[in-house]
This record gives structure tokens, sequence and C-alpha cells, in this order.
């Protein structure tokens, strides 16, 4: 596949991702939507199920739309490294125009929120408890348990007798939706489970620089770090795991 066919699926799959994803927020956190005040389950079954819309969206290039992921892969040599710089080009636009289109979605809204200083966490991720070290360990967690997922689940084959054997295969991607889902729900209460840099860090970036929300607070850039080197580590360890294990086989 082309650089650019690779950019722009990876795009367009992280861009819906984080509509979807930060939209779910929005209406929950925001005043005057149909969410208003509903429980963090619902923004874990919502940010679920954009990761199904999303990585059905980008199935051209694998559906990787998180750089974790894409790194992972290379790691793990399931990718060419030459790749990684588009689809995380790709990705990281993703993030900053799905943040844009969730604003125009919730304009009116975000107009009349009475809190526009506390709106960062519609948008990026930030911790209940600050501490650096151990919020980057909770991202660091999350995100090996999703790639090893991705890496070890059990794909289509066929046994000896012909028969097809689907194991997770069968599911699609609603089987990375039901992971995201159980990450969120069981591991995303420390730090609100970024497992994602083009998730977390593209979004911060439009909320910084292009979202024109009056009275809009900072983008706690001094804390944006954890949840892009958290992800990119777990990654990287679920992928070494990965080939530990492969290698025994």
């Amino acid at each position: 596949m082309s650089a650019g066919a690779i950019f722009v699926w990876e795009m367009m799959g992280t861009a819906v991702l984080v509509l979807l994803g930060t939209s779910v927020v929005a209406n929950r956190v925001l005043r005057n939507t149909l969410g208003s005040n509903e429980s963090f389950l619902f923004v874990n079954v919502g940010w679920g199920f954009a990761v199904f819309v999303g990585a059905s969206i980008a199935n051209p290039t694998g559906a990787h739309i998180n750089p974790a992921v894409t790194l992972g892969l290379a790691v793990a040599d399931k990718l060419d490294w030459s790749d990684v710089p588009i689809y995380w080009a790709g990705q990281m636009v993703g993030g900053v125009l799905g943040a844009v289109l969730t604003w125009l979605t919730y304009k009116l809204q975000f107009d009349n929120h009475p809190e526009p200083q506390n709106t960062l966490g519609i948008f990026s991720t930030g911790p209940t408890l600050p501490g650096k070290a151990w919020n980057t360990v909770t991202e660091v967690i999350g995100t090996f348990v999703l790639l090893l997922w991705i890496l070890l689940t059990p794909v289509a084959a066929a046994s000896e007798e012909g028969v097809p054997i689907f194991g997770n295969a069968a599911l699609g991607y609603a089987g990375v939706a039901f992971v995201v889902l159980v990450i969120g729900t069981s591991l995303g209460g420390p730090t609100g489970y970024a497992i994602n840099p083009a998730r977390d860090l593209g979004p911060r970036i439009a909320y910084a620089f292009i979202l024109p929300i009056r009275g809009k607070g900072d983008a706690n850039w001094s804390y944006s770090w954890v949840p892009v080197i958290g992800p990119l580590v777990g990654a990287t360890l679920a992928a070494l795991l990965f080939l530990a294990v492969d290698g025994l086989t």
C-alpha cells in the first residue's frame, strides 16, 4: 500500500475514533446535553465502540489508529519500520481533526458551559491523583494488556480436517472494542486510560491552538508526555513478550 493511502486511511479512522470518543465525554460533561451527568461506564462504552467504528474504517491499513499499536507491531516484526512514521503522521492528524469535529458538534453547549476552564478533560486525559511516575505505570499496564491481546489473540485458521477455526477473529473489530471497554472499566480510574498517544496528544494540540473555546483552561503540557510515553512503553513490552513466547513454539 502506498504511503498516501496509509496516511489517509489511518487519518480517517483515528479522526472518527476521536470524534466519537471525545464526543461521548462532551455529552457527559457539558451542560444542556441529553447525556449530562451520566456515569463513567457511559463514557467507557462510548470509547469502546468508538474504537470499533474507527478500526472498521481503517481496515485497509490494518486498523492501527493508535501509535502504540503501530510501534508494537513493528517491534513484533509484523510491520516494516519504514511505515511507522507514515502511520503516526496519519494518526496524529486524525486526532486533531476528530477533536475539531467534536467542538463543532457541541459548539452551542461549549458556548453556554458555565465552567469553560475545566473543558480539557473532554479532549485529553488527566490523573485523579497526580504522580507522573505512577500515572505512567498505569498507562503502561493498560496499553500492555491491549497490545498483548492484539498480538496473542487467535486468528482464523483451518484444522487438519479443513474445518474453519475462527477463534476471536469471528468477533472482528468488536473484539478490540470489548478489550478497550474492560480496560476502561478496570484500569481507567487513575488516569482516564489514554492507551493511545494520538487519542490524547492530537486533541490536546487542538485544544491549545485551534479550538476557540472562550475562557478555556491550559492544556496541562507538564502532564502531556505521560499518555504518550506510557502507551509506547507498554506496547513495546507487550511486543517483546510476544517475541519471547513466539520463540518457544
